[in-house]
């Protein structure tokens, strides 16, 4: 897997954009390749900072597309398949999480970075039968501003976000305390979250 992962990697480095979506499609459905669009984006938009919104909008996309294949596999019968995949406690604590929340349990696992969980709650949805235009909102909604924020912090910071990124797979909890393009990820993730539940419950 790890050869894959490099592969695409350097693929979608040298298409760009449309290596982006592809790289993001798989990794939203078929595969898992932690941290790679994150990585994706941060590098390109520190090589082409006119091409910012560009980048992120393929890499969100690419994910939108590779996460309605998963939704619809959990509408087509995809009950069985989580239940394999997942484990029968994991996957009733998920659905409790439906119940409880809605498509925030789709919209707040969108915004956060591996290793967080994502694709069981994305196929839940289906099997949940969440509206899709709602999925499609909140999957969208996560994903742009994580992509996008990671796309502003690097042409922000710089070479300084290329070098962060890439220790982050094997220094996560270091790297969000010691680097601030971490730490505002994180905390616009937090607030976005917060306000989630707070509109929610003010529906409520």
């Amino acid at each position: 897997m790890s050869r894959i992962a490099s592969w695409l990697e350097a693929f979608a480095a040298a298409l760009g954009g449309p290596g982006l979506f592809v790289v993001a499609f798989l990794d939203s459905s078929l595969l898992s390749l932690p941290e790679i669009n994150d990585l994706l984006v941060i590098g390109l938009a520190v090589q082409d900072p006119d091409r910012l919104a560009f980048y992120a909008t393929m890499a969100t996309l690419g994910s939108l597309a590779g996460c309605l294949l998963l939704y619809g596999i959990g509408r087509r019968g995809g009950a069985a398949l989580a239940r394999r995949r997942f484990g029968g406690r994991r996957l009733q604590r998920a659905l409790a999480l439906f119940e409880r929340w809605g498509v925030l349990a789709v919209a707040v696992p969108a915004l956060l970075p591996p290793p967080a969980p994502f694709k069981m709650f994305v196929l839940l949805a289906g099997v949940a039968g969440v509206p899709r235009w709602r999925f499609v909102a909140a999957v969208v909604c996560g994903r742009s501003i994580r992509y996008f924020g990671a796309a502003v912090l690097a042409v922000r910071y710089g070479e300084d976000a290329v070098a962060w990124a890439d220790r982050a797979g094997s220094a996560a909890s270091d790297a969000v305390a010691a680097h601030p393009v971490a730490v505002a990820i994180v905390s616009a993730t937090a607030v976005a979250a917060a306000g989630a539940v707070w509109a929610r419950r003010r529906r409520g």
